[in-house]
């Protein structure tokens, strides 16, 4: 057994690396014939193996079939229905149909087609089985298997859209009446195993969860009348009508085992209780929950809340686990805890009138009977699910009368004396209440100051769930301090308390507390800084290494990684204003970098070039160790890391603009080469969409703007790329940014570059399509193009640049549509930098009145299903601005045939940092238009004369306001100078 055992993993590692390669380029290991056999002779060995094999011959059909089915595979569906009708054989045809329906789980509807057919063609006698199975009385585990993978098809056939065979209501009543049946029937008692592990896997009590899955997803999804489109209205009507009662009445009766103490798996539970807490909102579903309201509140949703046998044995017996449970979202769709607080926040919220009150009144009881026990009998469960049950109510105590001006007391009569409690889940419990009530207005600062020493005291606490919940505490108190001297004194030994627990948990919580106490310091943390990145990196390598041993890990210990890096980055950046700093953290930080920037670190590969971003900006100089970094960089780039470009153009950019002597000078590695390889190769490549090279052309900028007059050798192979890219492209984003090349080409040498055009024969293209996108407006008036601040200065330096070219170069009429254009940009530039400053100012005073405290009172309360119902906007359809062709104008590029609004994200005004931010376009083009004057008068009197009255006007408004900025610019220099 063992060497089959060994035999089917290989097998099932082979087909899965080698069936479909991910790679299409990769040579093929499997031959079609080989295929084929496999096909033909897998399936009958899934009724023959044992189930230890059949787990892994079932993976590998699940490899061939999501490759193969139905093209490759076409006979599967029939061997199927076939082996249905054979006794002997319905297992293994209901395993594969598990795994085909499977496929088409989270299918789009038009990738769903093939499912329909699956249906259409099983269903009728999968529900013939499923009732045959279903009416056998005293029926042996084997048929509770069979049930469960019928379920699981069922699940997989309905998950996103309810197949059309279903709609027929004498189809879906036979399927539904064999479910509630399920839900029904009491779990067999005989053969339930003892051992509480084994038991929730047991066959029959998953029947009942698969049953009640079911039932929910299609509650939910399908019997909501407020989702439905009107085509399914009818049926969502249907299903609350026949259905939606008749499961309450049995899922209120199955939570009765909470009340006699029998038994539950936790996950049966947890979907009842999502059941109820969905039935708070519909009027109907609550009426018949009302009568029970206080029975299923005091006896079945209090009881979850409170401290268990189960939680005090893993509390004693692994508190490692423990942590890990109560900060697990994964384990949250599991927890019954969960469930009951979801059930209880929902309650108070919709229904809060009826609820809220008498819910209060009982915690507000236990608390007394608890405050007057003497210590031994003192109910210390019930006390934790109070204090559980006060912390989940936060925000809703918070706005409501009367219980929002009796937080304070609460918290000192009831939750902070439990600090010192002998008691360690109510130390634990104690410190996250407090933490969710640390934004509440103390009248008495004392309190406040109090609850936070309390807390770090906490992090020294000899019980570890204690310790960690502390720290999340802290977080919340460090974020509502509002005097930091509150903190100061304590925050060597704090950050002390903080690395030992990281030593201790990976969690990703941890480490957001730590950016928050970083946030909230700023450069006061520089003393602590070198401290902080050698204790983070050290977590990472931990974190890292914890993955690398167990492949089977939980995502705790990669989150908590990710977690360390973005702290890292929060470090850096609050310290950016103290370069030296810099020199002493990046020996700390290499390691990382160089490991991490190759496909080692693809998980964490965003926040890795993060950290280079601010090492490559802040750092006084760039050390040749962070020049080793650029080629790791670029064979990612080249390799597999395409999705990731917009990232790495920041450390690019900040390579060529801060170590611009060293990119030019070095020649091993040759930098502009490998520069020019990666951007030709992605630029080049017919597959590739114009989003994805978006970067390539603002990096060319990048050359040209920092490299004036170093870099004449590029600009040919740059043009040509950009133009040859110009004529592939659709969106008008990717086209503004090669256009922008070429402007920057012209800012960078004005004759090199018009008499590249020339050679490359493509001059009165190129002008007539970026004349003509200058032009283009949409239906409001504003730009179609050329959106940004940044864009529309581009453009005006690249044609500014033009004027000041002799007359052989530009001839007369050319000039003066290179004035007009230039004059009405200038014009549009002004405007949007004026109304870029007005919204900076209004954006503050808005933010001076800004309201954070307005109360919610009970106003969303249900009281009907109708008000839930969706907006009208919900259905809109958004209106496209067809522009006209510019074929005509622009022979050989893509015309734009519409301007598509959602490509509007992409045109914000990014904080660009580049060497023209110190050239002011307005008296650039002043100095050139003089120049002109001075050099060819002529020729500047010509121009003057072919000007209309209104364009003549904005040249004298653009030299005002040319020499006002130049009166400006003076005044700001002098103020800095006098500053420093």
């Amino acid at each position: 057994m063992a060497v089959r055992q060994v035999a089917s993993i290989h097998f099932k590692n082979f087909v899965a690396k080698n069936w479909s390669p991910n790679d299409p380029e990769e040579p093929q290991k499997i031959s079609e014939s080989d295929k084929s056999m496999v096909r033909e002779n897998i399936l009958g060995f899934i009724v023959q193996v044992p189930p230890l094999l059949r787990a892994q011959l079932g993976e590998s059909i699940k490899t061939i079939i999501h490759s193969d089915y139905p093209e490759q595979w076409p006979s599967l569906l029939h061997w199927v229905t076939h082996n249905l009708e054979s006794q002997n054989q319905i297992f293994g045809a209901l395993y594969v149909l598990r795994v085909l329906s499977r496929k088409y789980e989270f299918k789009s509807e038009e990738e769903r087609i093939p499912l329909y057919h699956i249906v259409e063609e099983t269903f009728p006698r999968l529900l013939s089985i499923f009732s045959k199975l279903v009416q056998i009385v005293s029926p042996p585990i084997e048929v509770a298997d069979l049930i469960k993978l019928i379920c699981k098809i069922f699940w997989s056939s309905i998950y996103l859209e309810i197949p059309k065979q279903l709609f027929d209501p004498n189809v879906f009543n036979a399927w539904m009446s064999l479910f509630i049946n399920l839900l029904e029937r009491p779990v067999p008692v005989e053969g339930q195993p003892l051992d509480p592990d084994t038991r929730k896997s047991w066959g029959w009590w998953k029947v009942k969860k698969w049953t009640i899955h079911i039932l929910n997803r299609l509650y939910t999804r399908f019997g909501d009348m407020k989702l439905q489109k009107s085509e399914s209205k009818a049926f969502a009507q249907m299903f609350q009508k026949n259905y939606a009662g008749r499961i309450l009445g049995c899922h209120l009766q199955l939570l009765n085992a909470i009340r006699t103490g029998d038994y539950l798996p936790d996950r049966v539970i947890n979907l009842i209780l999502q059941y109820l807490t969905n039935s708070v909102t519909k009027n109907s579903m609550y009426q018949m929950m009302q009568p029970q309201i206080d029975i299923i509140l005091f006896e079945i949703i209090f009881p979850l809340m409170c401290f268990n046998d189960n939680d005090q044995k893993l509390w004693d017996e692994d508190p490692h686990e423990y942590v890990r449970k109560g900060y697990d979202i994964i384990e949250d769709l599991y927890s019954p805890r969960t469930a009951a607080m979801d059930f209880v926040s929902e309650l108070v919220r919709k229904r809060g009138k009826s609820n809220l009150q008498k819910f209060i009144h009982f915690i507000v009881d236990i608390f007394r009977r608890y405050d007057e026990a003497s210590i031994e009998v003192k109910p210390y469960r019930q006390k934790d699910g109070a204090l559980l049950a006060i912390g989940t109510l936060c925000d809703k105590l918070k706005q409501t009368d009367p219980y929002k001006a009796e937080l304070e007391r609460m918290l000192v009569q009831h939750v902070f004396p439990e600090f010192n409690s002998q008691v360690g889940h109510l130390r634990a419990k104690a410190a996250w209440v407090a933490g969710q009530y640390a934004h509440i207005s103390f009248s008495d600062q004392d309190n406040f100051r109090k609850a936070m020493h309390c807390i770090v005291s906490g992090m020294r606490d000899p019980d570890l769930p204690v310790r960690v919940d502390s720290v999340f505490a802290l977080r919340s108190f460090v974020e509502a301090c509002k005097d930091l001297n509150e903190i100061r004194p304590i925050l060597p030994q704090l950050l002390d308390e903080f690395f030992k627990l990281m030593n201790e948990v990976e969690n990703e919580d941890l480490v957001f507390t730590l950016e928050t106490i970083v946030d909230k310091f700023g450069e006061e943390m520089a003393p602590y800084a070198l401290g902080l990145c050698q204790n983070l990196a050290a977590a990472f390598w931990r974190c890292m290494s914890s993955q690398e041993a167990d492949d089977e890990a939980d995502d705790s210990g990669a989150l908590a990684a990710v977690g360390c890096l973005r702290a890292i980055s929060t470090i850096l950046e609050s310290v950016s204003s103290l370069p030296h700093l810099f020199i002493q953290i990046e020996p700390t930080l290499l390691p990382i970098m160089r490991r991490m920037l190759t496909s080692d670190g693809q998980d964490v590969y965003e926040e890795v070039l993060e950290i280079v971003s601010y090492m490559t900006f802040f750092s006084p100089t760039i050390s040749l160790d962070m020049w080793s970094l650029w080629p790791l960089m670029m064979e990612a780039l080249n390799d597999w890391a395409i999705d990731f470009f917009e990232n790495i153009l920041v450390p690019l950019d900040n390579y060529v603009s801060r170590g611009t002597d060293h990119f030019l000078a070095c020649k091993d590695p040759d930098y502009q080469q490998s520069l020019w390889n990666a951007l030709s190769s992605i630029m080049m490549d017919q597959n590739m969409e114009d989003s994805d090279i978006e970067p390539a052309p603002k990096l060319i900028e990048v050359v040209f703007q920092n490299c004036k007059g170093h870099v004449d050798q590029w600009v040919e192979p740059y043009l040509s790329l950009t133009i040859d890219r110009l004529r592939r492209a659709h969106k008008p984003y990717l086209k503004c940014l090669l256009v922008q090349v070429i402007a920057n080409a012209l800012y960078y040498n004005p004759s090199l570059t018009l008499a590249t055009l020339h050679k490359l024969g493509v001059v009165t293209e190129i002008f007539n399509l970026w004349f003509v996108m200058l032009e283009q407006v949409k239906k409001s008036g504003v730009r179609a193009n050329f959106k940004r601040e940044h864009d529309k200065k581009v453009c005006c330096l690249g044609l500014t640049s033009l004027i000041s070219l002799p007359a052989d170069h530009i001839p007369g009429e050319a000039l003066n549509r290179i004035f007009k254009a230039t004059l009405d940009l200038l014009v549009a530039y002004k405007e949007q930098v004026e109304e870029s400053k007005k919204q900076e100012d209004a954006d503050g005073d808005d933010m001076d009145g800004f309201d954070a405290d307005a109360d919610e009172d009970e106003d969303d309360e249900v009281e009907s299903d109708k008000e839930m119902g969706l907006d009208d906007e919900d259905t809109d359809e958004v209106n496209s601005l067809h522009l006209q062709k510019l074929a005509a104008e622009a022979r050989g590029f893509q015309p734009t045939d519409e301007y598509d609004d959602s490509d509007d994200d992409d045109f914000s005004d990014e904080e660009l940092q580049s060497p023209i931010d110190e050239v002011d376009p307005f008296i650039l083009f002043v100095e050139t238009v003089q120049g002109l004057q001075a050099s060819d008068p002529t020729r500047f009197q010509n121009l003057m004369q072919t000007l209309d009255f209104s364009y003549q006007a904005l040249a004298r408004g653009i030299a005002q306001h040319a020499e006002e900025r130049r009166v400006e610019i003076e005044k700001e220099k002098l103020e800095k100078a006098n500053a420093q």
